[in-house]
């Protein structure tokens, strides 16, 4: 079994997406695509920076709650 993707694939692929969508709506589609990549990735980015603590923030960590005796 060869590759997943080749260079044969991927044109059938184009060929498939160009019957359905058409030339005019095709530029449309991948801007729409780039546009919504590029907001998951800033998003994405956003939530990692705020997991981490801001410079020169101190934690606080809770008192251990006492056990009964």
């Amino acid at each position: 079994m060869g590759e997943l993707f080749q260079p044969t694939h991927l044109l059938i692929v184009g060929v498939v997406l160009l019957v359905l969508f058409g030339g005019r709506k095709l530029p449309e589609l991948g801007k729409g695509l780039g546009e919504g990549l590029r907001g998951f990735k800033e998003g994405m980015k956003g939530i990692n920076e705020d997991d981490k603590p801001a410079a020169g923030a101190h934690t606080v960590t809770p008192k251990a709650e006492e056990q009964p005796k």
